[in-house]
């Protein structure tokens, strides 16, 4: 039978997305800031100090720990991704049908160049 004869009461389509779970609501955990430092190891205490110079140039925090035993290997690909991210990449907006011609002509760009 059809649902539109017998009221069944208000039916909620769904449930609130922070209560159970389904996005991720934090989404402003930046790595380097004070609250969510980086996490960098190294081998030996000159290179903590050529680190802890580059991370503090770069403005950002970091928890830099010395492991001197045989065959540990440094771990600091999170400050190499965030030193080696590259800037914004903006777009020039083509002018619309109805604004000036960015040739420099004075008529509109739909009876000049477009």
């Amino acid at each position: 039978m059809s649902d539109k004869f017998f009221f069944k009461g208000r039916q909620d389509a769904r449930q609130h997305h922070t209560a159970y779970g389904g996005f991720q609501t934090n989404a402003s955990k930046k790595s380097g800031s004070r609250k969510f430092p980086l996490t960098l190891r190294v081998t030996s205490e000159s290179r903590k100090l050529e680190l802890a110079a580059q991370v503090a140039e770069a403005g950002l925090h970091a928890n830099i720990t010395v492991d001197t035993r045989e065959g540990v290997v440094e771990s600091i690909a999170e400050l190499t991704a965030i030193l080696n991210k590259g800037p914004t990449v903006t777009v020039a907006k083509a002018p619309d049908r109805n604004d000036p011609c960015n040739c420099g002509s004075g008529l509109k760009f739909k009876k000049c160049c477009g």
